[in-house]
């Protein structure tokens, strides 16, 4: 047996939380098959992850699949997202988000004063990006066979202003969703260019997906902060990161309690990504009151009350719920 055999082993082993005997033969040092189900608490068998990878996500949180979504259609959601940006097509619901240093400055109103679009699932074309056959495969791996879309971003991270406002403060994306459980979530975040530490790549803290929901509010920085983007305030800096640089099309799937941000972008063009987070049909909704996330339901309702004129019998987990679409299977309960 080789030695990275043998320490396959032993990490199988180590994962398995059920009590049961794990077996794996290996030929040649080669891992021939491994069927454990009770293993592995963060992913499910569907075939499709190998073995090491599973046991990446379980350690980690995270995965990382090169290459997944065509370049044809990536330069698809590019095209669409100039035109939203130049304003030939409206989108219902879309919220489009400025950089607090370029929501200072004069108005422009092409792609150079828009970070990020939010909210894009009446959009046919971006949304078409959460359907992705190969997208999907990988998102059953975590959710299981009924899915939902349950939020949708392009984000356009600017060059920074000077202000290190392009900075996305270190978060658990849980923070922001009133859904349950955590396992059956997940984030597909796919590079739509070369994505660099010098552009502002994905930082993240591996392993801190083991860990439970913390308490976030907006950072004190001295260049500001932009809407909604709060940061965990005692996470410990000296925690190993990894700096995830990818390549055009490749894509990341990621827990949602797994710790993460990104840096600012030192370079002079713009840095783009299209993401989706998908739960099981399965989940169900819970009541924030009371928890960690009553500041962000609480900003959410005064930002749906401003520009949809809701009243106080709209709940925090009303605003999801009528964000979420189904991409495959049946709407079991979301």
């Amino acid at each position: 047996m080789s030695r990275a055999a043998d320490r396959l082993k032993v990490v199988l082993n180590h994962l398995d939380r059920s009590g049961a005997t794990v077996r794996a033969s290996f030929t040649s040092g080669q891992y021939v098959s491994y069927h454990q189900p009770q293993a592995f608490r963060y992913t499910l068998d569907t075939d499709l992850l190998s073995p090491e990878q599973r046991i990446a996500y379980e350690e980690d949180g995270f995965v990382l699949i090169k290459n997944l979504v065509s370049p044809e259609d990536i330069d698809q959601f590019r095209a669409e997202f100039e035109r939203i940006c130049k304003r030939e097509v409206r989108v219902p619901g879309l919220v489009v988000m400025r950089d607090v240093a370029i929501a200072k400055s004069e108005f422009m109103a092409d792609q150079k004063a828009v970070s990020k679009l939010q909210d894009f699932v009446e959009d046919p074309e971006l949304f078409r990006y959460c359907a992705l056959p190969q997208i999907l495969k990988y998102v059953e791996c975590f959710t299981g066979p009924n899915i939902m879309a349950m939020h949708t971003m392009l984000i356009n991270k600017p060059p920074d202003a000077g202000n290190k406002t392009s900075r996305h403060p270190m978060h658990q994306d849980l923070h922001y969703f009133p859904f349950r459980p955590a396992d059956r979530i997940v984030c597909s975040w796919t590079a739509m260019e070369r994505v660099t530490r010098q552009n502002g790549c994905l930082v993240v803290l591996p392993g801190t997906h083991k860990s439970t929901l913390q308490e976030h509010d907006y950072p004190e920085w001295e260049g500001g902060v932009n809407k909604m983007y709060h940061g965990v305030r005692n996470y410990n800096p000296d925690h190993p990161r990894v700096h995830l640089e990818m390549e055009k099309g490749d894509t990341v799937f990621f827990h949602p309690l797994l710790i993460h941000g990104s840096g600012m972008n030192q370079t002079q063009g713009f840095r783009k990504a299209i993401s989706c987070h998908y739960a099981s049909a399965d989940c169900y909704y819970i009541d924030v009151n009371g928890t960690t996330q009553e500041n962000i339901a609480k900003e959410v309702h005064e930002i749906a009350e401003k520009k949809y004129g809701v009243d106080d019998s709209v709940r925090f987990e009303d605003t999801w719920a009528v964000r979420g679409r189904l991409v495959q299977g049946e709407r079991t309960s979301l």
